[in-house]
């Protein structure tokens, strides 16, 4: 039985027994009147309509209890897991260790191809079974809530390594319930002081960033994804980033300026590990504002070892920009040094735009009134980048690129064209990647790029070959 029905049933027991106790004397004491007192009181139908109406009196002040205790339940009708109300108020007592989110993905399909009924007997199944597993490994204390739709909050009172293992365990054993098929997805962070709120837009934020990297992560199994786990905590833990450096040309001037910065991390026991590898594992065990500090940290270090005309473009996750944490420490750690702002560029690629886009924007003008510059890469590959477009101004636009190695379809030739203008009606910043040939470059300068990147330009160097080249 989940820890929210056994909840439920003792506060009913309790409203029942609170209302009913009254109502028992009050029956008591009218039975007293009329049948034992030595005057007895006739049973006309006078006494008998009285007598009556305090019957039906009691029973509707019962029933009126019981259908209130019902309205205010704890418990979700469907799952009989917690409501998020009720689970929220749970968590001031509890204090959890451990807060996670399961979510369904597929049910939207589900919903339109099976029954109401067929749907709710699904997510009670699903919300039994997780609980089942808990309690299984040990885990008797673990509350459940159904949030809305597809989406499970659970909390455990235990900070452990097991516990993402019971989850993985639950979803590779109940991929189909009831003869339906599921897909899941979910996401977990440790010793959280947040509030709720902050805690399940955290735990969105994870999920989103698995999602888009879920197209390119690697099967292992089980074996090789726990010593890829432990191997990319270790190096993070140690801060072991391997950096490569891709030069841009300033087609204006004909130097290059700004260094991309890719990379990957070391470690001694799998050597180099890509980020289509350790990506969804930071992602999945919440350490992606610690991954995107470490590489700032590492970026301000280095600035002061090239020239200060070098600039350095590098990639941060939007879930960490937007978290107002890692914005207190990114400005903390940046007003410590003597370094231009303008010299970092933040990097951003999201395909889908984000469900609160004005309170984004406005984290990126923070940035920006910060003197730091923000790029949009990937520039076209999807709606999203163009309705950023729309409402902010960035500082440089990294096309798709698509529209370079498809330079000579017509079509494509012609919606570049049309991308540069814009951009530079805009007075923003152009760029080219993957400009491989010398064909590419020049009918890219005749289009008016402002910047050129690939391996007709120069190839990665290391950060050894960059400290050599400038120092």
């Amino acid at each position: 039985m989940l820890q929210s029905e056994r909840q439920e049933r003792g506060r009913r027991f309790e409203l029942a027994l609170r209302a009913g106790i009254p109502i028992i004397l009050l029956i008591s004491l009218v039975f007293y009147s009329i049948f034992f007192k030595e005057d007895r009181v006739d049973l006309t139908l006078e006494n008998g309509i009285l007598f009556a109406s305090i019957v039906f009196t009691t029973v509707y002040f019962i029933y009126f209890l019981i259908n209130l205790s019902v309205n205010e339940t704890l418990v979700d009708l469907a799952t009989q897991g917690y409501n998020e109300k009720a689970f929220i108020r749970q968590l001031e007592a509890y204090k959890p260790k451990t807060i996670a989110l399961l979510v369904i993905r597929n049910l939207a399909t589900i919903s339109e191809n099976y029954s109401t009924d067929e749907v709710d007997m699904l997510l009670y199944s699903v919300v039994h079974k997780l609980n089942n597993e808990f309690t299984k490994a040990g885990f008797g204390n673990t509350l459940i809530a159904r949030r809305y739709g597809a989406e499970f909050l659970i909390a455990i009172d235990r900070e452990s390594e097991e516990i993402q293992t019971i989850f993985e365990d639950f979803i590779d054993h109940n991929r189909t319930i009831n003869d339906i098929e599921l897909d899941y997805a979910f996401s977990m962070i440790k010793n959280t002081n947040e509030h709720i709120e902050k805690t399940i837009l955290h735990l969105k934020h994870l999920l989103a960033a698995q999602d888009q990297d879920r197209e390119n992560t690697p099967v292992h199994d089980a074996q090789e994804l726990s010593q890829t786990e432990a191997s990319v905590i270790q190096a993070l833990k140690e801060k072991s980033l391997l950096l490569s450096f891709r030069p841009l040309l300033n087609v204006r001037t004909d130097t290059v300026d700004i260094y991309e910065i890719s990379v990957k991390l070391k470690s001694s026991e799998m050597g180099n590990i890509l980020p289509r590898v350790f990506l969804p594992i930071v992602n999945r065990l919440g350490l992606g504002r610690e991954y995107d500090l470490a590489i700032f940290k590492h970026v301000l270090e280095l600035l002061p070892l090239v020239d200060e005309t070098i600039s350095f473009s590098f990639n941060l996750s939007p879930f960490s920009l937007r978290d107002e944490n890692f914005q207190d420490k990114f400005f903390t750690l940046m007003d410590k040094t003597s370094i231009d702002p303008s010299r970092l560029i933040i990097e951003l690629y999201e395909r889908k735009t984000h469900h609160n886009l004005s309170g984004y924007l406005s984290t990126l003008k923070k940035f920006r009134s910060r003197g730091v510059r923000i790029a949009i890469d990937n520039f076209g590959s999807s709606n999203a980048s163009m309705e950023y477009m729309k409402h902010f101004n960035f500082d440089i636009v990294q096309f798709d690129r698509d529209y370079v190695t498809k330079l000579e379809d017509a079509n494509t030739h012609a919606m570049l064209t049309s991308l540069i203008t814009m951009s530079k009606d805009l007075h923003i910043t152009t760029v080219a990647k993957w400009v491989d040939s010398k064909a590419q470059k020049e009918a890219l300068i005749a289009l008016g790029i402002d910047y050129l990147q690939g391996f007709e330009i120069g190839k990665p160097i290391t950060e050894q070959q960059l400290i050599q080249t400038y120092n």
